[in-house]
């Protein structure tokens, strides 16, 4: 990893709701940020009532005070890359959109869409305001279940990632890793998560000079998986801010999950969240 001042870190934001219970949203970015070494600033965009067994109430911020938000941190910080998470509304999605237009820092999208449980998180709408912000991302990184949502088209195989990446590649995006948690166990080995990155050779996407690459982690046999998209996509985001390249920070990160993931916090009285203090150690 490129050598940085502790004393004067790398910033890297985060755009997301905020978890009640702690394991996923601004609070597990935040650790995962602090994990490598990043100071983490963050602009929440909607407050959950929610705990290990799941999602009681969301209150969306207005989209006005999200913007403000945006706004008083890129008027202070030299921030060094932005994260998406949950965002909510259409609304919402269109203002951050706006914002980051002009952010000369990577973008992470996370597109936070569908539950653990499968069930859709946001409406129709503000699934459609997305496609202007992919178009904008440096990465994009859903699980299977959100690119079938962003594709339109189902994924389950390794071979259905691919083509997802493809696509979401095509519509903009620098690049697009497809995690693999969520795919169809007969398609890998039971013992083993691939996760799929595809790449355009230069900025901008496109459909021509694809690399891609795929990464296979140990699965762990733990439901304790609360907040890894979370955690993930805030590593990621994290060594891009300390000037790693998005080869080096997704393949690094999707290592450690590993790990996070294994030393899980076992709390509630539902599936536990993943631990993203075990991140960044090295």
């Amino acid at each position: 990893m490129p050598e940085y001042d502790p004393v004067d870190p790398p910033v890297a934001l985060t755009i997301a709701g905020s978890d009640s219970g702690g394991g996923a949203g601004i609070q597990a970015d935040l650790s995962a940020m602090r994990a490598h070494g990043v100071f983490g600033a963050s602009v929440v965009t909607a407050t959950t009532a929610q705990h290990t067994r799941g999602v009681e109430d969301v209150h969306p911020i207005p989209a006005d005070h999200v913007a403000s938000q945006y706004a008083a941190v890129a008027d202070d910080f030299d921030v060094g890359a932005v994260k998406t998470g949950m965002l909510a509304t259409a609304e919402i999605v269109a203002r951050v959109t706006e914002a980051v237009a002009d952010a000369d820092a990577p973008l992470v999208v996370d597109p936070v869409m569908v539950a653990a449980t499968g069930d859709r998180l946001l409406s129709p709408a503000a699934e459609d305001a997305y496609e202007d912000l992919i178009a904008a991302a440096t990465l994009v990184t859903p699980n299977a279940d959100e690119a079938a949502v962003l594709t339109g088209e189902p994924v389950e195989t390794p071979a259905d990632a691919e083509a997802a990446g493809r696509a979401l590649v095509a519509l903009g995006a620098d690049a697009a890793l497809v995690k693999g948690g969520h795919l169809d166990g007969e398609s890998v080995d039971e013992g083993v998560v691939v996760d799929t990155l595809v790449r355009a050779d230069g900025a901008g996407g496109g459909e021509t000079a694809l690399t891609v690459d795929r990464f296979e982690t140990p699965r762990i046999d733990t439901d304790a998986t609360h907040g890894s998209g979370c955690a993930l996509s805030s590593a990621i985001a994290a060594r891009l801010a300390r000037g790693e390249s998005v080869p080096e920070a997704v393949g690094v990160a999707v290592e450690e999950m590993t790990e996070a993931v294994r030393r899980g916090y076992d709390v509630g009285k539902g599936p536990g969240a993943v631990n993203p203090t075990a991140l960044g150690e090295e």
